[in-house]
């Protein structure tokens, strides 16, 4: 640890005497993996975790400073396999991490006929609306760019067509795909009664809140699913994503949420590529 300290030492001295590009840059890159890892550990127990591995480098290095030789031998004992130490402690985080890598940008949008999402974003709206109402509980999880599969694996397959009486029918109590969430793809529900294992430990989230949302919210955390929620105590409609709860939405605010996946962007690549291609068609139509 002394020496760990004395070339952190050396590297600071010579980036304030003779600083040079890939100094800074190399500080910048250290401290935005830093913030990255605080902004991940935030309001979950690991941030807890992190304070005292933290304290434990920082009493460390300064029983290094004070000569305490034998305090310094035992802290080092207990640092000197941190990097094993961090990768069990904050497994669930570098999974995150790693899952948001490989995705890539999410995909936001479904590509499929205008008035076929026009009617799906209807039949949903219909539906979270009326079990609000009657304080039905459900859980629907909507799969965008990570795939689902191991957990759709877990319900009843359906590959139905998305409807509201269909929808509704799932969700009523005391039937056989009641319990568990609703998976769908695109514009097919493909899965029922499906069990979302991993629930979110974030300290953020009330008291009032049951299995269903925490449940919600863990797979928000672990994939960049969309998933609505009806609560059966008191009829309230959420949302959860990336992590976050949006409670107290209404049809106004659910259609806009699912526009945001089912309708296309006006101005994107996809767009442009397909009016060229269809304008090309057209115009060979139009020769022959």
């Amino acid at each position: 640890m002394s020496s760990l300290f004395s070339q952190l030492q050396t590297f600071f001295w010579n980036i304030f005497n003779r600083p040079q590009l890939n100094d800074l840059l190399d500080i910048l890159i250290v401290a935005v993996l830093i913030y990255q890892m605080i902004m991940l550990t935030r309001d979950t127990r690991a941030s807890e975790v992190l304070k005292g591995f933290l304290l434990l480098v920082g009493a460390s290095l300064l029983s290094s400073l004070l000569g305490l030789t034998a305090l310094t031998w035992v802290l080092k004992q207990i640092l000197s396999n941190g990097a094993l130490v961090l990768v069990v402690l904050f497994q669930p985080e570098i999974r995150r991490v790693l899952e948001q890598l490989g995705r890539g940008a999410k995909m936001e949008h479904f590509q499929s006929d205008g008035e076929e999402n026009q009617r799906i974003i209807s039949e949903i709206t219909q539906c979270l609306t009326s079990l609000s109402r009657r304080r039905v509980g459900a859980l629907i999880v909507f799969e965008r760019r990570t795939g689902l599969k191991d957990v759709m694996e877990t319900g009843t397959r359906l590959d139905s067509t998305i409807s509201a009486p269909l929808l509704e029918n799932i969700f009523e109590p005391n039937t056989p795909l009641h319990d568990g969430a609703v998976i769908i793809r695109g514009t097919r529900i493909v899965s029922a009664a499906c069990m979302l294992t991993t629930l979110s430990e974030s300290n953020a989230i009330t008291r009032d809140l049951g299995t269903r949302h925490r449940a919600a919210i863990g797979i928000s955390e672990t994939t960049d699913a969309l998933v609505l929620i009806v609560s059966e105590e008191t009829g309230v409609i959420s949302m959860a994503r990336d992590g976050k709860l949006t409670r107290h939405l209404d049809a106004k605010a659910i259609g806009e949420i699912l526009s945001t996946m089912y309708h296309q962007p006006q101005d994107g690549l996809y767009v442009r590529a397909k009016n060229w291609l269809k304008g090309r068609l057209n115009h060979g139509r139009a020769e022959n």
